[in-house]
């Protein structure tokens, strides 16, 4: 087993791979777009990157912007390179509440994951506690799944976006840490569940195990780049529902 990213160094039976992940598990720390929900599935990641364009030609900042940042598809993208440029400014805080309110519009038409409600509800019923660990802000979880009515499931450990800790976003394990302290949590009985590399990358530093979800070949090969085993990369999260329902 290696101690960073507590996969294993033989490919096992995907099913029974996944019941020894489970069993190990008491903590489990989700990403939120992606395993969560589609955010952007009625209102893209690149509609909302032209927006911060737009927002920064109002302000009469967007001759700050090289050309590839002023065609960027990842608004995540464009935040990240502003807060490195202008850590603290105005302009980085404006600009953090512009993305806020837009993945909040992007929020209410967001489509679930499939399996993904149940599961969360089975893993409580079981007794894992579970937690958010996101880029994306705070405040658009919590309304997302109080929609869903799944925030009981959650609350009080949903850990997104910070305006004056950008620097801390993913693949800085920053939120990550927070969680498991908040929860008491030790990384060997935890477990993350995340779509990208970076997602991997946080959960290695803070020596948490993880699961990536990626129904995308684009996304899977990103992942598998990264240094994920192909065992532990799911293309649907109804497998892992099944292992939890196990340890009922």
């Amino acid at each position: 087993m290696a101690a960073e990213t507590g996969q294993t160094d033989v490919v096992t039976d995907p099913i029974e791979s996944l019941r020894e992940q489970v069993a190990r598990t008491r903590h489990v720390l989700f990403d939120f777009d992606g395993p969560i929900c589609q955010l952007f599935a009625g209102y893209s990641a690149a509609d909302i990157a032209e927006a911060q364009v737009k927002w920064l030609e109002v302000q009469g900042r967007d001759g700050l912007l090289t050309e590839q940042e002023r065609f960027s598809r990842d608004p995540h993208g464009v935040l990240g390179t502003f807060a490195a440029r202008y850590s603290g400014s105005d302009l980085v805080i404006g600009l953090e509440a512009h993305l806020t309110r837009e993945e909040l519009r992007a929020a209410k038409d967001a489509y679930p994951t499939p399996h993904v409600d149940v599961l969360i509800q089975t893993w409580v019923a079981v007794g894992a506690r579970l937690a958010i660990v996101t880029n994306n802000s705070a405040r658009t979880v919590a309304d997302y799944l109080g929609r869903r009515k799944l925030l009981s499931c959650f609350a009080p450990h949903i850990y997104g976006r910070v305006a004056d800790e950008l620097h801390h976003l993913k693949p800085h394990p920053a939120t990550l840490y927070r969680a498991l302290r908040a929860m008491g949590a030790a990384p060997a009985s935890s477990l993350m569940i995340g779509d990208s590399d970076s997602d991997f990358l946080a959960a290695r530093a803070a020596g948490v195990r993880f699961l990536g979800y990626a129904r995308k070949p684009g996304k899977r090969q990103a992942l598998l780049d990264a240094g994920v085993r192909p065992e532990n990369i799911l293309d649907s999260l109804e497998p892992l529902l099944t292992a939890v329902r196990a340890q009922g």
